[in-house]
């Protein structure tokens, strides 16, 4: 019976080394497809981060032009208010002269 069982358990072994030799192989395939998919996924992570990177940059550039923008209006509206203030002297000169021109020559 040992003659029997020899080479049926070597059968057996062989097939089982055959099996993980498959099964091996099977996990290597899996490892390099997830090795590619995670070298995939840092690269995007990595473009994605790049890109952000650069849209805080540019929200920045906006932000200070858009306070540079605010003062800028601030300063043309005081300006405005300022030569708004002179004209409306100016008018009331202007009319109290035509006034005072009036009662000098009155019309005829």
């Amino acid at each position: 019976m040992s003659d029997f069982e020899a080479p049926n358990r070597l059968d057996r072994i062989e097939v089982l080394a055959i099996r993980n030799t498959e099964a091996i192989a099977a996990l290597t395939t899996k490892i390099d497809n997830l090795t590619d998919n995670v070298n995939d996924l840092t690269n995007n992570v990595d473009r994605v981060l790049s890109r952000s990177a650069v849209l805080d940059d540019v929200l920045l550039e906006l932000r200070d032009s858009q306070e540079q923008q605010q003062r800028n209006f601030e300063e043309h509206q005081r300006h405005f208010d300022e030569h708004q203030r002179t004209t409306n002297a100016a008018l009331n000169s202007l009319e109290a002269i035509l006034l005072q021109l009036i009662r000098i020559f009155p019309q005829s």
